[in-house]
């Protein structure tokens, strides 16, 4: 049963219109328009409300209007009840916002159709509504899927990278941690504030793991070689960066629709090696002309390549760790990148610890 409040401050007519009502519906009935507003915002809600116009203190125009500012009770459907019998006044009600319009005397056929009909609408409204957040929900949660589903295959993704070189264990989530924190530094500095909104920085994280999806193509003997490289292999060992480069475009081309973050994925493994001089590699890159995204992730990697024990190296103390990398100020780092780095150091070594690679990583980090 369909709940109706019916408002009016003659109680004749409260009787009338809760005899004709109650035998089809389950009817309240108040005698004021701040009783009504009461009833309304109150429980069980109701799903249509007939409103007399005349009443005192409070008229039913005022009555409408204070339901349709609050948001508990803006889409009950009103039919207003008067003996105003004017063209003037029922404009002014539906201008308002009421559904429909009765006059007094009632005619009982006429307010049971009526009735009828604004709760098919509601009914039809209620469905549809319903449906709608129905499905919102159903899209935010595949939405969600399909995130979870992104962010495990990047993962995998980057992953085939360590694989080559296992000593570097959880890299990737530490260097991820190191990009979000410095694009957290940096957010509001007038030089960064425009690239590194909210949806740049997630989008700026989520890529950050194939940095170095590129070493997949670098011979083992090369990525593995316990010691110093020749300046042959050290020229391939260079090209992993346009190896990266090239897979992610491609998956950017064979993508339908285009998804976002491999633009980014893109450009942070192709110019995450320039340095701020113009002499990184792989085309010589030099101050702004280095994406943003790549140059955080240049003092990412290289910072947690300085603590990390790898095949061909010992990590190195933090002290020496942090020089090196106060000493690339301006050089291999944009200054204020730098800045930021320190700016949020402890930050930089509770995720060292967090994500420790062991005990070397672990060790390199207390110091």
């Amino acid at each position: 049963m369909a709940t109706l409040l019916i408002v009016d401050d003659t109680p004749e007519n409260l009787s009338v219109l809760s005899g004709l009502l109650s035998p089809l519906h389950r009817v309240r009935a108040v005698n004021s328009g701040r009783r009504a507003l009461q009833a309304a915002a109150g429980q069980p809600r109701p799903d249509l409300i007939l409103l007399d116009v005349t009443m005192p203190e409070m008229d039913g125009y005022q009555v409408l209007r204070c339901l349709r500012e609050n948001p508990a009770t803006a889409d009950i459907p009103v039919i207003f009840v008067t003996a105003l019998d004017n063209s003037g006044a029922e404009e002014r009600g539906l201008a308002l916002g009421a559904a429909d319009y009765i006059t007094k005397p009632i005619r009982p056929s006429v307010v049971l159709a009526r009735v009828r009909a604004q709760l098919e609408l509601k009914a039809a409204h209620d469905f549809v509504r319903d449906h709608n957040r129905s499905l919102q929900r159903e899209v935010e949660r595949r939405m969600a899927e399909n995130l979870q589903i992104q962010d495990v295959s990047i993962r995998a993704l980057g992953r085939l990278a360590e694989i080559r070189d296992p000593e570097t264990g959880n890299h990737l989530r530490r260097t991820q941690g190191y990009v979000r924190t410095l694009a957290m530094e940096l957010c509001t500095h007038p030089r960064f504030s425009a690239f590194l909104t909210a949806h740049n920085i997630e989008i700026l994280v989520k890529s950050a793991p194939l940095h170095d999806i590129g070493k997949v193509g670098i011979p083992d003997q090369i990525l593995l070689k316990p010691g110093k490289l020749t300046a042959d292999e050290w020229e391939i060992m260079k090209t992993h960066s346009f190896l990266g480069y090239r897979a992610i475009e491609q998956a950017e081309q064979d993508a339908e629709p285009r998804i976002e973050f491999l633009s980014m994925a893109k450009e942070i493994a192709h110019y995450h090696h320039e340095k701020w001089d113009g002499s990184g590699y792989p085309e010589g890159l030099a101050g702004e002309a280095i994406p943003i995204s790549a140059r955080l992730m240049a003092l990412a990697d290289v910072f947690d390549a300085l603590l990390a024990q790898r095949v061909y190296k010992k990590g190195f103390p933090l002290a020496e760790a942090l020089q090196i990398v106060r000493e690339g100020r301006g050089s291999h780092f944009d200054p204020d990148v730098v800045d930021a780095f320190f700016s949020r150091q402890d930050e930089f070594l509770a995720i060292a610890a967090a994500h420790a690679n062991g005990e070397t990583t672990a060790a390199a980090a207390t110091r």
